[in-house]
């Protein structure tokens, strides 16, 4: 079969292994080729390609960002975009078309499916929001980095008696930062899924500070709602093809609050895109060739339509359209675990 593969969306680190997967598998098992489309959708309305085969694919498994790079380019807002698509698919004789991304890039690859273009799909989001998986790759590189952060805010924190704000990502689900910050041991975690009390941040501040400790930690997402709002803290007001504005500010916005209330010295950090780049984890590389090796068995099955998801420690399949239907926020269970884990109120 003749099969294309194009990654869309934020880049995140594994994209490269499930190329590779994708590429090794279906050329040694199934005597496939392959044809890459550049910068996500983009590529495919423009007609931008690469080949993919043993030599462009050998040795990216542990590289960070993706040989075919990526763009936010929704086509569906673009007249005539989707019938462009369709065109040059067809031009490239594909027989499938294995789409690597979010619920953005999975969004227009449904609206391909409704078409009648084969699509398979792999998710692919760092904040690990996608319904249907338990895990998607990048997100373990992602926790990890966040991770090492805190622990390095800790020493620093302590040394000069300060709170530290440690803003990760997570736009709408909070699990970079529940993760990150009970594998951190932050104080306190704050997450888009629950309301910014003040109150209750400088009352856990207070009484870690009244119990022997200088200094604390905070991890909140940048999703997280902004205090007494329901508004998210943003660059501008600028939005991308998908609608989303550009999120950024809240830690900056919560230590000038906290520093307000408490009048402890409080300091804060912003660890954007490192969240992204660099060499994935052993997890994600591992998450990430399964992934892509189940994609191309889904092709041959001819199972369009289903997005590959793990469930529990095996690798499945779900429609597609069922996996964007709704946002995958942080289980409950875990927010109990992050509240049983703080001094509760006498």
């Amino acid at each position: 079969m003749r099969v294309g593969i194009l990654t869309g969306g934020g880049d995140c680190p594994g994209l490269n292994a499930v190329i590779r997967a994708v590429v090794r598998k279906g050329m040694l098992q199934y005597g496939d080729t392959f044809v890459g489309f550049k910068e996500g959708w983009r590529g495919v309305l423009d007609n931008d390609t690469m080949p993919l085969d043993e030599h462009t694919t050998r040795g990216i498994l542990h590289l960070g960002g993706t040989i075919l790079r990526t763009s936010r380019t929704n086509v569906r807002k673009i007249p005539g975009g989707l019938e462009k698509c369709i065109e040059n698919i067809k031009a490239n004789n594909l027989d499938a078309l294995i789409t690597i991304g979010g619920d953005d890039t999975q969004g227009v690859a449904n609206a391909l499916i409704e078409k009648g273009v084969p699509c398979v799909g792999v998710p692919k989001t760092i904040d690990n929001d996608l319904s249907g998986t338990d895990a998607c790759f990048g997100f373990d590189t992602a926790v990890s980095i966040a991770t090492e952060a805190v622990d390095r805010l800790h020493s620093t924190a302590d040394a000069h008696d300060r709170v530290m704000v440690c803003e990760v990502m997570g736009r709408d689900a909070g699990w970079i930062a529940v993760t990150t910050g009970v594998a951190g041991g932050a104080d306190v975690i704050l997450v888009p899924e629950v309301e910014i009390n003040m109150d209750e941040v400088v009352r856990l501040l207070q009484y870690r500070h009244d119990h022997g400790k200088e200094f604390s930690i905070v991890v909140v997402a940048e999703g997280a709602k902004l205090p007494a709002s329901d508004k998210q803290a943003t660059v501008g007001d600028k939005v991308d093809s998908f609608g989303h504005v550009r999120l950024s500010g809240i830690g900056a916005i919560l230590a000038d609050e906290i520093e307000k209330r408490t009048g402890y010295e409080t300091r804060s950090v912003n660890l954007g895109h490192t969240q992204r780049g660099g060499t994935p984890t052993a997890f994600d590389r591992m998450l990430a060739t399964r992934y892509g090796a189940a994609a191309i068995d889904l092709v041959h099955q001819k199972k369009f339509g289903r997005l590959v998801v793990l469930r529990g420690t095996e690798i499945s399949d779900i429609p597609l359209a069922d996996a964007i239907a709704k946002t995958r926020t942080v289980d409950p269970k875990l927010l109990e675990l992050v509240k049983s884990l703080q001094p509760q109120k006498k």
